[in-house]
């Protein structure tokens, strides 16, 4: 299994939960944290660990590993490790603050097609 259909299953598993404004940058040569940033926002704790919760999920099943799933209970900004990729899954209110599409700027924006 590649890292182009972990990207694909954790992309798909946030359109599914109907997370708002997906963003996928690649962080080849940017970062040494992983290959690709997922980061994505929705409008409610509940929302925010449902996504968190769905892609965790999806890519389990899957058979990836999810090394670390963090800030779940306060569910602000929970970080879904899934090594290659990493989700930043926000409240919209602290993605705003928090913005890292500014932050890691020099990581270019790819497009992922869901798979339906």
């Amino acid at each position: 299994m590649s890292e182009s259909t972990l990207l694909e299953i954790a992309y798909k598993a946030a359109d599914d939960k109907r997370a708002e404004d997906i963003v996928v940058l690649n962080m080849k040569g940017v970062s040494l944290l992983a290959d690709y940033f997922v980061i994505c926002h929705a409008n409610s704790d509940r929302q925010v660990q449902a996504i968190a919760k769905e892609m965790a999920d999806q890519a389990s099943k899957s058979g990836y590993d999810v090394k670390r799933l963090e800030g779940f209970d306060s569910a602000r900004w929970v970080l879904v490790d899934m090594g290659d990729v990493v989700a930043h899954v926000f409240h919209k209110d602290e993605r705003a603050f928090y913005n890292l599409e500014r932050l890691w700027g020099d990581a270019p924006i790819i497009e992922v097609e869901s798979q339906a």
